[in-house]
């Protein structure tokens, strides 16, 4: 368990103070102007209805465009709910007597399969996902600060058809205590990674870890900031034996070296598979698409159905060939932030394309022949979807995480997101965003307890163009005592491991 209290009453905070507003951008500076110096904020709220929190009925609300008010059915609270379409919003108001840090609920019933819906408090977008249910049942909508005064909560379609009943506001308390232990689910890992998973555990709570994708970025950073990040985040897509078949090559493996041996940082990678086979490779559909579902014929499903057929020989082919890379760092020490199959449940890969069930064997066989046929025990193995029936087992995944793209500037918390991925593995694994556009403020995060293992801002634009994330924001976040930077990595990092014993491993051959 974490060395530390997250109960203990007026934990010491570090806060947003006026002069800085300017700095986060106008959705942050929203929630920023109710958080108070030096506290995290967590009162009782002012006098509701019940203990329960306060209800705002929906249709009670501003509908607009196609929302209605439907009545059919039961189970809902109120005089009725509102019916998405495809378009349209519902507005509600609060007035609340102080600044109050409060948990959002969303009640909601979403009878045509699983939804997603945007969650818009003063003007911050948060997504909610909002699992497939006949009935009426509460979803979390994460945390909002809320103004003295009048405050405008929205919720707009995002996949639309569903019905919202309400949203309730209760006072936020003092979050329990952690569970996260540092033991691996390969009890063979290397000292090197029992070391890293160690820190990271060490860490979790206390400060978030900053990590970019791609060195151009990093070098990048360090000219406007003054600051490396600690993790270094790369692919390994240049590796698929498809994309070397048409010319591709890759030395990622050296960079990833010399970042761990030369610079004392943490590795972290992701794998764009490109379909083994099935390539169209016509135009608009070049050979290079081919980890999309679109671009490709190639049937995951079927593959690993047939377990003597060519298709799956070609999936343990692939396999075997980043396997190969991966030897390499595990040969020259290197522990590896390693999330293949990321991103799957939202089936535009072709690994997710078929729906959980192969998803999950595919990890599963992955795991067992990385580990046990290559003897590959430098992987921290890093989950990356956030539905439950997506998730392959606790004896498979050391962490999880998820990947958010906020809107430009738009600098929250995500902290929906975060207490829908605790939820998933009980609090009892590190979690962390994986990929992020705008860097959640780290003094939101901390004000919501939005507790992040660590953050991996994308490349290109999104780090580079001023609008994403802003010069001064950048400047904010790799300078601030909550984030943890390069040149503020422990000198023995990777030989002071004090993890508890690994735990069974898991997967299959």
């Amino acid at each position: 368990m974490i060395p530390w209290s997250r109960k203990v009453s007026g934990m010491i905070r570090l806060a947003l103070i006026a002069s800085l507003l300017g700095s986060v951008g106008s959705h942050s500076a929203i929630h920023a102007a109710n958080v108070e110096e030096g506290k995290r904020v967590v009162k009782a709220a002012p006098a509701s209805p019940s203990a329960e929190g306060i209800k705002l009925e929906a249709e009670n609300g501003i509908l607009k465009d196609s929302v209605s008010i439907g009545t059919e059915g039961t189970g809902y609270s109120g005089s009725g709910y509102a019916s998405f379409q495809s378009d349209g919003s519902v507005t509600l108001t609060y007035n609340a007597a102080a600044p109050e840090l409060y948990d959002i609920s969303i009640g909601y019933s979403a009878p045509f399969g699983d939804k997603k819906t945007h969650l818009v408090v003063n003007g911050a977008t948060s997504e909610v996902s909002l699992a497939a249910a006949s009935n009426f049942v509460e979803v979390s909508g994460g945390k909002a600060m809320l103004q003295a005064g009048t405050n405008t909560i929205v919720i707009e379609p995002y996949w639309g058809y569903y019905y919202i009943d309400y949203i309730k506001l209760t006072a936020a308390a003092a979050p329990d205590d952690h569970d996260v232990k540092s033991s691996l689910t390969n009890p063979n890992a290397t000292k090197e990674t029992k070391a890293l998973m160690s820190y990271l555990v060490s860490q979790y709570g206390n400060k978030i870890i900053s990590g970019q994708q791609e060195l151009s970025s990093i070098e990048w950073i360090n000219q406007q900031t003054g600051k490396l990040p600690a993790i270094f985040s790369t692919d390994l897509m240049d590796y698929s034996p498809s994309r070397v078949e048409y010319g591709a090559s890759s030395n990622e493996v050296e960079k990833m070296i010399s970042w761990y041996k030369d610079r004392g940082g943490i590795v972290a990678l992701c794998w764009h598979w490109n379909a083994p086979t099935g390539l169209y490779n016509e135009p608009g559909k070049e050979w290079w698409r081919g980890f999309y579902t679109e671009f490709t014929t190639f049937d995951v499903q079927y593959a690993l159905e047939n377990p003597d057929s060519e298709d799956y020989q070609l999936l343990i082919r692939d396999i075997d060939a980043i396997a190969f890379q991966l030897k390499r760092l595990h040969d020259a020490g290197v522990p590896v932030l390693w999330r293949p199959l990321h991103e799957a449940e939202g089936g535009w890969f072709w690994w997710g394309a078929k729906g959980p069930e192969p998803t999950k064997q595919l990890w599963r066989l992955m795991y067992g022949r990385l580990t046990n046929d290559h003897g590959l025990n430098n992987l921290i193995w890093v989950w990356n979807s956030e539905k439950a029936d997506w998730y392959p087992g606790d004896d498979v995944v050391d962490m999880a995480s998820i990947d958010i793209y906020n809107p430009a500037g738009d600098y929250n918390p995500i902290s929906a997101k975060y207490e829908s991925m605790v939820s998933l593995v009980n609090d009892k694994k590190l979690v962390a965003l994986a990929e992020n556009g705008p860097i959640p403020d780290p003094d939101l995060l901390q004000a919501y307890g939005a507790d992040w293992s660590f953050f991996n801002t994308w490349t290109g634009s999104i780090i580079n163009d001023g609008i994403v994330n802003t010069a001064a924001h950048l400047n904010k976040v790799y300078n601030h005592d909550y984030v943890i930077t390069l040149d503020e990595l422990p000198s023995d990092l990777y030989t002071n491991c004090d993890a508890e014993d690994s735990g069974s491993g898991g997967g299959t051959k």
